[in-house]
């Protein structure tokens, strides 16, 4: 929102710029109308337009937000997302997935039991930090994070079983932090 009001502002600026500018230049009549008020008009716009991919260029609009957990969303261009102690039991919801940009997902010391297997589709995903979750299980989509660089299990109770699995599919350069 605050994009859209700063835009606006600069539109309403440009506007009142040209206004004024017209409004002390010399009268234009009717006969011998030359064009000077809309070529005025036109460098106000081309101004503001200026302006506003200037201000487009350094700050990212996200098209819509994603809820990752109940009352809980981000802009779908989140980079990191940190819910750290937070007190967050249960699981995160499957529209994690929808977060294509999220590179470092920290949901440590929460009350956490399961992932959503839509944590998969996270493909530049390189941290996620599961540590201090009573987790007792990981969904096999971990494996397609090709990008993953460091899972942290620490004071989780994850199954072997599903950790010999995933880290098979995982890249070799992944670091894999246990107790």
């Amino acid at each position: 929102m605050r994009i859209f009001g700063i835009i606006s502002m600069l539109v309403t600026v440009a506007v009142a710029s040209w206004w004024v500018g017209a409004t002390w230049s010399e009268p234009v009549e009717s006969d011998d109308y030359d064009g000077s008020l809309v070529s005025g008009y036109q460098n106000a716009i081309d101004s503001a337009q200026e302006a506003v991919n200037a201000i487009e260029g350094n700050i990212s609009i996200s098209s819509k937000s994603v809820f990752v957990y109940e009352k809980i969303s981000f802009p779908d261009s989140t980079e990191v997302l940190d819910l750290s102690g937070r007190g967050l039991e249960g699981s995160l919801k499957a529209e994690i997935g929808q977060l294509s940009q999220l590179r470092t997902l920290d949901i440590s010391d929460n009350a956490f039991t399961g992932l959503p297997a839509e944590i998969g589709q996270l493909s530049k995903l390189e941290v996620l930090n599961l540590s201090n979750n009573p987790f007792t299980g990981l969904p096999q989509e971990l494996s397609k994070l090709k990008s993953l660089k460091v899972l942290d299990l620490r004071g989780t109770q994850y199954s072997e079983f599903d950790l010999n699995i995933i880290s098979q599919n995982l890249p070799d350069s992944t670091v894999i932090k246990t107790d």
